[in-house]
Parts: structure tokens; C-alpha cells; sequence
């Protein structure tokens, strides 16, 4: 279901096991000072676009990098404004490492997904709790599509470790962080898997 409030804003859902909803939206300034106070290790970074992902526990917004991972979030924000993420489910929930989605239905049929885009993970961002990052197979550091994965928790072994060729140490791309909604991040890593 799309509706405007603006030209950016796009509307695309996703279940967490549980109804849930994807939002891209414009520039919009934060509800409070201290949503956008960037994690204590987090580089400072322009801002850029947001997307709102509604929950039925609650609502996180998640606002992009496109001058550190261009293509990637070009490919998100493609999907986004698809309805792609219409009835998907975070399917892979680890409390103490990351909650990832954007493949699935409820009965677990996989979502039809574009040609993947390049890896981008040697932009220097490190996969810190809160920060978005571009789902790939484990052997094909260049496979990432639709799935998207938040970190729960720090998670620096999952960064570019200098090898882009070699799939084990090209690492995953950061392209994102939550600004907003980290409890309910937390609410959704407790969930019973």
C-alpha cells in the first residue's frame, strides 16, 4: 500500500514472524536531539535518505549511506520503493549477533531478488551494533540482493579485513545505521526462534 506524504516517502512492509512495515523516508529532522547521537565508535558521516521500518513492535528508522556505499543503498532503496519488503520476515534472529531479513514470506517462500551488486565493505565502516549491513552468501563476497541484516551487538569480524578476492575477508557492507529504535531492535532480538 503506498501513500504520499512527500515525494521520498514509499511505503513496503515486513513481518518479523510478526506484521511489520518499510518506509523510505525524506530528510525528515529527528523526534528528538539524541536520535541521530551516532554510537560512541561510529565515524561522523553526512546524512542521507531514511527508511522507517514499522513493526508490530515498534518502529525503527535506519538512515543510509550512499556516499560510503552507493550502489548498495542505491539496490536497497530500489527495493524499498518496489514494495519488495511488502510481507517479509526477519527469518534469521541471533540475539547476541544480528536479526536479518528481507527474503521471505510468513511460510517461508523465497521473495524473487535482482542480480546482486558488488561489495562494497571497503568503505571503511565497521559493523557496530546498530548498523545495517548487505546480507551475502558466505562463499560469493559479490552476492548480496535483498536480504539486510541490523547488528545487534558489535561485530567487527564481519568487516572488510584487506582480501576483496577472498570471499572469507572481503567482509559485509555496512550502507546504514538505526537512528532511531534501537529498544525495538532489542524487543525483536529476544523474540523465540
Amino acid at each position: 500500500k503506498m501513500r504520499a506524504m512527500n515525494p521520498i516517502f514509499r511505503r513496503a512492509a515486513v513481518l518479523l514472524g510478526l506484521l511489520a512495515a518499510a518506509t523510505a523516508l525524506a530528510q525528515a529532522p529527528p523526534r528528538h536531539p539524541t536520535d541521530l547521537a551516532a554510537p560512541p565508535q561510529a565515524p561522523a558521516i553526512a546524512a542521507g535518505p531514511r527508511v522507517a521500518l514499522e513493526t508490530s513492535m515498534g518502529r525503527v528508522v535506519i538512515e543510509l549511506y550512499p556516499g560510503k556505499a552507493p550502489r548498495t543503498v542505491a539496490n536497497f532503496l530500489a527495493y524499498v520503493r518496489e514494495g519488495h519488503y511488502n510481507g517479509t520476515v526477519f527469518h534469521r534472529v541471533i540475539g547476541d549477533f544480528l536479526i536479518q531479513g528481507g527474503a521471505y514470506t510468513p511460510d517461508m517462500q523465497h521473495k524473487p531478488e535482482r542480480a546482486p551488486v558488488a561489495n562494497e565493505a571497503a568503505n571503511g565502516l565497521s559493523n557496530l551494533r546498530g548498523t545495517v549491513a548487505a546480507a551475502r552468501r558466505a562463499g560469493d563476497a559479490n552476492s548480496a540482493t535483498a536480504q539486510f541484516f541490523i547488528n545487534t551487538v558489535d561485530n567487527p569480524q564481519l568487516d572488510f579485513r584487506g582480501a576483496a578476492a577472498d570471499p572469507e575477508l572481503s567482509g559485509y557492507c555496512v550502507f546504514g545505521r538505526v537512528v532511531d529504535g534501537m529498544d525495538v531492535i532489542d524487543r525483536i532480538r529476544a523474540v523465540p526462534t
